[in-house]
């Protein structure tokens, strides 16, 4: 994995793991990798890795069995297609229309 200096490594393995949920690669109530599993696979500390995995819980995109390992959980896509969308409209969509009228186009360039 590239790792890129503006966002903290958990935050970008985390939003790798939700990469895959999406894309179906990981399914609802399917066991990932361990802590220390993933963190060799992906070249990082396990501590790095206990941070993503605590922030993933924290969001119930993953759970924990104790003793057996982490899950996805069985909603976490809609929970992470409703998050990345409202971050979308939030964020992106904001930042597109400003620039769109910084360079003076209209909605009706989409129509042609």
């Amino acid at each position: 994995m590239d790792f890129h200096a503006e966002k903290p490594i958990f935050l970008q393995i985390a939003d790798a793991i939700c990469d895959r949920i999406l894309s179906g690669q990981l399914k609802g109530d399917e066991r990932i990798p361990s802590v220390r599993e993933y963190g060799a696979e992906v070249g990082v500390n396990p501590n790095t890795m206990m941070r993503t995995y605590e922030k993933l819980t924290t969001d119930e995109i993953i759970y924990n069995k104790r003793g057996i390992g982490y899950f996805v959980s069985a909603d976490a896509r809609a929970k992470i297609l409703a998050s990345q969308k409202a971050e979308f409209l939030k964020v992106e969509v904001p930042a597109i229309l400003r620039k769109m009228e910084l360079l003076g186009l209209d909605a009706s360039i989409f129509n042609k």
